[in-house]
């Protein structure tokens, strides 16, 4: 299955686990709905801020939207070749990035990230059901998050921690491509109802 096809069914089954109609994914997410309608058909090709909107409403991490769909899934094996990893490039930014973590059920999820030289990627964070802990490790290249307010440059060996609460950009202002990883951890925040 390509991505653009993984990325429609599993937006879709996610929504319609929700029980929610396009129009009230549209609200809660700020993505129009005539956009979510051509992301599920697969007749669009998002871009990581729309994703991060949706995931965000849907309670999901962005890599979360990778994964194969509920009903197309096999037993999950704790093994994830690289031949089996999803692969997906930004349109906007055209960065590139493989989730590299196996299907299973786990709180941990990693992903690897091409990002090229003199692009920037800005996501607004919005409310999550659970805290969503993300560490930023540098393998080649330099790049520049800005959290909040706060702005760090990273180069190879570096690690950002952060939690996803609070508007970031990701901007590599080198000459060639950046390599990093991400590590997301998701945790329920306390006190907090689960939707169903």
């Amino acid at each position: 299955m390509d991505v653009t096809t993984r990325l429609a069914r599993r937006i879709k089954d996610l929504r319609e686990a929700q029980g929610w109609t396009l129009d009230a994914l549209a609200e809660r997410s700020g993505v129009s709905r005539s956009n979510i309608s051509l992301i599920e058909r697969g007749r669009s090709s998002p871009t990581a801020t729309v994703l991060d909107k949706l995931s965000a409403a849907l309670g999901v991490t962005l890599a979360s939207l990778f994964e194969a769909p509920a009903a197309a899934a096999a037993p999950p094996s704790p093994l994830a070749r690289v031949a089996d990893q999803p692969l997906w490039t930004d349109p906007a930014s055209g960065y590139v990035r493989r989730n590299v973590s196996p299907a299973l059920p786990s709180p941990i999820q990693l992903v690897d990230v091409r990002f090229p030289a003199g692009r920037r990627v800005a996501y607004e964070q919005a409310a999550r059901d659970d805290e969503v802990h993300q560490q930023v490790w540098m393998i080649d290249g330099v790049m520049t998050l800005t959290v909040g307010g706060a702005a760090w440059r990273l180069e190879p060996g570096d690690c950002l921690a952060m939690t996803l609460d609070a508007p970031m950009v990701f901007h590599n202002p080198g000459a060639r491509e950046a390599r990093y990883l991400v590590a997301l951890a998701r945790r329920p925040r306390p006190g907090v109802r689960r939707s169903s």
